[in-house]
């Protein structure tokens, strides 16, 4: 029996502002990049770190979804899928190719910008479901100071 899986989870930051255009037909595409770090000891105890850069295209609601939301800079989470393009180089009359990623689902790792810590808007998803933009939870606020400790506002969460 034969399978055939093609699933792609990513969280990073965007390494450009993410770019929307539409095609003739009025239909939505965004294409972006995403970092990904990965940090290990080697086995001489020194710190390593490797970046990964994927380029990355949405369409649709998820496409401006990202487009109106996402800056550079940004951290996302995204699921999708691995895509191959396939073309001959005009100039050299080679064959190229690349992998990227086609956005299915984008989600927001931060607060919105400037918020002060609050939850970050959009909507939860499109009439084919494939945006899903849930906010961290909150911790919850005490309501009474603990001990001596002052009460904690809003602007004394870390993150």
């Amino acid at each position: 029996m034969a399978i055939n899986i093609n699933k792609v989870l990513l969280g990073g930051n965007l390494t450009r502002d993410p770019e929307v255009k539409f095609t003739a037909s009025n239909q939505a595409i965004c294409n972006f990049g995403v970092a990904t770090n990965r940090r290990w000891k080697s086995p001489e105890g020194e710190l390593k770190e490797e970046v990964t850069f994927v380029d990355c295209e949405a369409w649709g609601k998820t496409a401006e979804f990202i487009g109106k939301y996402f800056t550079k800079g940004r951290p996302i989470f995204i699921e999708g899928r691995l895509k191959l393009d396939e073309w001959t180089d005009k100039a050299t009359n080679q064959k190229r190719s690349k992998l990227r990623v086609t956005v299915d689902n984008a989600q927001f790792v931060d607060s919105k910008p400037g918020a002060g810590g609050g939850a970050a808007g959009g909507p939860d998803d499109d009439a084919g479901g494939r945006v899903v933009t849930r906010s961290p939870a909150r911790p919850a606020q005490p309501s009474a100071p603990q001990g001596d400790a002052p009460p904690m506002g809003e602007e004394d969460i870390p993150f």
